[in-house]
Order: structure tokens, then C-alpha cells, then sequence
């Protein structure tokens, strides 16, 4: 491989969300990643700084070209540069969707388990929660394409959240499954946000499906988030897009996000993101390999030493979910145990939905080495958690 992921880096002294964290403990949990970005971005990112002038930027052609080119080539799909809107991230582009697209009250709809963040982008700005809960079978998830159709058919429900590739479970929505989705939300006039910021992220030699490239009716009804944040590892640099062809929905997308003061991008938003999209590819091809094989070891791991444990069947994101049931029913009781007794830290399962109660998430973007002290962190605690349950 020309990339080195196994490299070790300290990012304890770094101001990091996600290793913000006592000495003996190991942080699994968050989705960023402990690899280098791409040394193409990292130059990219130096010329910048050697400028050393970083007033108000602006977002410019080459940024545009950058995703459309990315999209085009990788995803199948044709984008209108004029439909892209800059964004200083997804969540902020959700919550603003969340206030100008809602009233007081209203429902957005969501599928659980799903990404903690979209509840709080939901009640924080006023509106309520509907869960429309996948149907977990033989370790995978499907649709209750009834219970969605319910739901979707209220009159106080005029959101829909997707998430696609889906967090935490790693799926990717075939164009049927979305094409139903689609017209379901357009005839009860549910407006979609597809959040598909783990789209690049999927296992080598699988693809996944824009939510907007599937019919005239998706793409009209629909309002989709991209960024290189997750696939690149560039989550600081506060970098995405917003893709709308709809000009009514493109309209109040532009303006919520100009209001709410979130349409700007910093010194390194614009730069970062062109290199990404532009020179980082080769990198990527190899990331998406590495994990694919952390991934393998993960899956064989637990069945040779954690039979407790099952790991649901997935295709996308580099976050694991992990069926505990057979072990406990509260997750949350276990990843406390696994924190306190074996410092290892990973996302408790029912803060994605009450369905998750007896799952955790294991983030597995790391060099195998912490891969593998985390997974016999994992086990030993398991053993140990087992134990006390039974005194």
C-alpha cells in the first residue's frame, strides 16, 4: 500500500472531542477516525497556512466543479452546480431544515436505531420525534414499510429524516427500498433530508444509492447533505454541502442556512474540500480496504472469542453495531462496566433509539494494533460483566 494506516498518533494533546479522556482509557465510540488524512489534503492545507492571511473566504467554482466531478464519477449521479449550497456541517444544515420546513409541534420522522444527533436536531428546535423502527431479523434490518407508510400518512408529520448509508447499522438502501420511500413521502407531501455523509465509506467493490438519483420524484422532494468530513477525516475543518434541485426547496434551504449564519466557510473549508474531492482518491481506495479488513477482524474475532456477541451484517461506515442481547439487555449497564472496569469506551446502544437498548457501536477506524487491544478489552470485560451477573 503506498498510505500507512497502521501508524500510531497521539491525539491526546490535540483538543480532541473524541480522546478528551482519562490516560487508561481507549475511545471507540465517536465517528472520526485515527488515521492521518490524505497527505494530498494535508498539502493542500499547508499552502494555505503559509499564505498566512485567513480572512472571510468564499465558496468558489472550483469547489463545485470539485463535488459534481466526485459524484459524477463515483455515485452515478449528475449534479447542477447551481444546486449546491455551502454548509458549515450536516447537523447544522438538519437543524436548520428542522425550523424553516417545521412548525411548532410538527413530526419528523426518523427510522431507528439511527444517528443520537438527528433527535437532538429535532426536539431542539421544536418539533417531535415520530420512530418508524427497523425490523431486525436473523442480524439484519429491514423496513416496516406499514408502520412507515402510518406514520408518514399523519398530517402532523411533514419531515423525513434518512439516513443513508444508515448509522449505526451500516446499511445500504437499495434504489427500491428508497424509490418506496420516495413516493410515500411525496404522497403525503413529507419533504425528505437524506443524510449521506457516510456515502463514500462503503466496503470495497459495494456502491450506494443517492436517495436523489432514483426518480424525478426523490430528487424533487428531497434535500440531500454530503460532506468529505467522515470519508477524509476532516470533521474540523466544518466543511459540507447541500444538494436541493427543487428551486422552491432550494430557495428556503438557502435562505435558513444564510440566516442561521452557517453558509460561510472558514480559511481551510473550501481548500480541504477540493482536495478531497479532487487528489484524494487513491488514499480513500486504500482506507476503504483497511477498514474493510479491520472489519473481518472484528466479525472473526467475536466469533472465536465472544460468542456472546453478534455483529450485524453491514456494508457501509466504519462504526460496528453489535448485538449484546445474549449477554444483557441493557447495553448502557454494560458500556459503563466496560468504561470503569477495562478503560474502553464505546457508544451505549439506546441513545440511537429504545431499540437499541441491547446494542452497542464500535468505532473500528483505527490502526489495527488499537483495533486489537480494544477488542481484548472488549472481551475480557465481557467475561468479567458476565461474572458479576451472575453473583
Amino acid at each position: 500500500m503506498k498510505y500507512s494506516f497502521d501508524k500510531q498518533i497521539d491525539r491526546r494533546t490535540t483538543n480532541s472531542l473524541k480522546w478528551d479522556v482519562p490516560d487508561n482509557v481507549l475511545p471507540m465510540w465517536v465517528a472520526d477516525m485515527d488515521f492521518e488524512t490524505a497527505p494530498e489534503i494535508i498539502e493542500a492545507l499547508r499552502k494555505r497556512t503559509e499564505h498566512g492571511a485567513f480572512g472571510y473566504g468564499v465558496v468558489t467554482e472550483e469547489w463545485k466543479e470539485a463535488i459534481c466531478a466526485w459524484w459524477e464519477k463515483h455515485h452515478h449521479i449528475k449534479f447542477e452546480k447551481d444546486w449546491l449550497i455551502f454548509s458549515t456541517g450536516v447537523v447544522p444544515t438538519l437543524s436548520s431544515m428542522v425550523r424553516k420546513l417545521t412548525t411548532p409541534n410538527e413530526k419528523v420522522l426518523i427510522q431507528t436505531p439511527v444517528y443520537n444527533i438527528f433527535f437532538n436536531s429535532i426536539v431542539n428546535n421544536g418539533a417531535r420525534v415520530s420512530e418508524s423502527p427497523l425490523v431486525y431479523k436473523n442480524h439484519q434490518y429491514s423496513i416496516d414499510f406499514e408502520d412507515l407508510e402510518r406514520k408518514l400518512a399523519d398530517p402532523q408529520t411533514t419531515l423525513m429524516i434518512l439516513c443513508n448509508p444508515h448509522n449505526p447499522i451500516g446499511k445500504i438502501w437499495d434504489k427500491e427500498t428508497l424509490a418506496r420511500i420516495g413516493e410515500l413521502c411525496s404522497i403525503y407531501h413529507v419533504v425528505v433530508i437524506s443524510d449521506e455523509i457516510h456515502c463514500d465509506l462503503t466496503d470495497p467493490e459495494k456502491e450506494y444509492v443517492p436517495f436523489a438519483s432514483v426518480s424525478q420524484v426523490c430528487r424533487d422532494n428531497s434535500i440531500t447533505c454530503i460532506a468529505p468530513t467522515k470519508a477524509f477525516n476532516l470533521a474540523g475543518l466544518q466543511t459540507s454541502a447541500v444538494v436541493v434541485s427543487n428551486p422552491y426547496l432550494h430557495h428556503k434551504v438557502y435562505r435558513a442556512l444564510n440566516t442561521d449564519e452557517v453558509a460561510e466557510p472558514n480559511a481551510y473549508a473550501i481548500d480541504g474540500a477540493v482536495a478531497a474531492f479532487t487528489k484524494g482518491e487513491p488514499w480513500l481506495k486504500e482506507l476503504r480496504a483497511y477498514l474493510y479488513e479491520n472489519k473481518k477482524y472484528v466479525k472473526n474475532y467475536i466469533e472465536q472469542e465472544i460468542p456472546e456477541i453478534s455483529l450485524v451484517s453491514s456494508e457501509a461506515t466504519y462504526l460496528l453495531w453489535l448485538d449484546c442481547s445474549r449477554l444483557t439487555e441493557d447495553s448502557e449497564m454494560l458500556c459503563d462496566y466496560l468504561y470503569k472496569k477495562q478503560g474502553l469506551y464505546l457508544s451505549e446502544g439506546s441513545q440511537y433509539g429504545a431499540c437499541g437498548r441491547s446494542f452497542v457501536r464500535l468505532n473500528i477506524a483505527c490502526p489495527r494494533k488499537t483495533l486489537e487491544e480494544g477488542m481484548q478489552r472488549f472481551r475480557q470485560g465481557c467475561i468479567e460483566f458476565q461474572k458479576s451477573a451472575l453473583l
